[in-house]
């Protein structure tokens, strides 16, 4: 495959507005289709934002009436997939000529639930795929769900194969090896984690599945949340702000794009699979570096298998 130019967006969004971050989104990815991106990728949740330091009126055994509403509010500017949004994003798409990949917080038509998931669009104007985060954490499970572990898909591209897992989803060892067993090539790693141990984590990734990793994160303050909402925040809030540390890896670990902090802006770096296959001279996850006759996990099924002979 010839090689092409990958960005990362790094934003803030228009919070809890998912029409102003539409908006946004469109201008994002116009600017990036002027550098001649093929893949762009934008950061976790980012339609209607990451709710950084908010609780929703949420203590152990309590809710209040406020945090239902503002509850409500989130829902409202979360979206449907498919619905209007995911169309016009794929629209976006197909104009940039490019595979645009966004983290949504999404609505269920069904049952109402929120799931904080991972959308991804073709150059001919498509939504292929979705994967809703199967593990939020800590206090991100007042509001969403969890996903089913279903779409844990890599999608084979004119590009090379891509996939990925959103935020600490990739701290989870057989969800990353899910996605090494389908021979995933660009890996993308939207998150809300700006330390400096995410930023190991990424290049971990990056040597061990012998793949370009692509790391983005929000741009976030108090002043980008709407007034009336960030009173709900302490000053010294240990998540603010968010600082951001977009980033791409090549397969061996070396940075090749930022990381940046501190601002919004797009990074981009040139993808050429020959450098995929040159790093897995020495080290291949799934090939000559593994033992499927050691670590065929029959544990695993066999611990599936019992949990639910002994479900009520």
């Amino acid at each position: 495959m010839s090689p092409f130019i990958a960005s990362v967006v790094q934003a803030s969004p228009a919070f809890f507005d998912k029409e102003k971050t539409l908006q946004k989104i469109g201008d994002l990815i116009l600017q990036a289709a002027k550098e001649n991106s093929r893949l762009i990728l934008f950061p976790e949740v980012f339609i209607p934002g990451y709710p950084r330091g908010l609780i929703f009126g949420t203590s152990i055994g309590g809710r209040t009436p406020e945090g239902r509403e503002m509850f409500l509010r989130y829902w409202e500017n979360s979206i449907e997939v498919p619905g209007k949004e995911t169309e016009q994003l794929a629209l976006w798409a197909k104009e940039a000529n490019a595979y645009v990949v966004i983290g949504v917080t999404e609505k269920d038509k069904i049952s109402d639930t929120l799931y904080c998931s991972l959308l991804y669009f073709s150059p001919e104007g498509q939504l292929i795929h979705r994967h809703r985060k199967i593990k939020p954490t800590a206090a991100e499970r007042i509001i969403w769900g969890e996903g089913d572990g279903s779409d844990l898909n890599v999608i084979d591209t004119s590009l090379g194969k891509i996939g990925g897992l959103i935020c600490w989803e990739n701290y989870m060892p057989l969800a990353r090896m899910s996605l090494y067993q389908q021979g995933i090539e660009i890996y993308m790693a939207p998150t809300a984690d700006c330390r400096d141990s995410w930023q190991a984590t990424l290049n971990h990734i990056a040597c061990e599945g012998r793949c370009f990793v692509l790391g983005c994160n929000q741009y976030l303050t108090k002043e980008h949340y709407p007034p009336d909402l960030q009173k709900f925040l302490r000053d010294e809030h240990p998540s603010l702000p968010s600082t951001g540390g977009s980033v791409i890896i090549n397969p061996l670990g070396k940075i090749v794009a930022g990381p940046i902090f501190q601002k919004e802006g797009i990074i981009a770096a040139e993808i050429d699979h020959r450098e995929i296959i040159k790093a897995k001279m020495d080290f291949d996850v799934i090939g000559h570096y593994a033992r499927p006759d050691i670590f065929a996990f029959e544990w695993l099924k066999e611990f599936k298998d019992e949990r639910s002979k002994t479900k009520v």
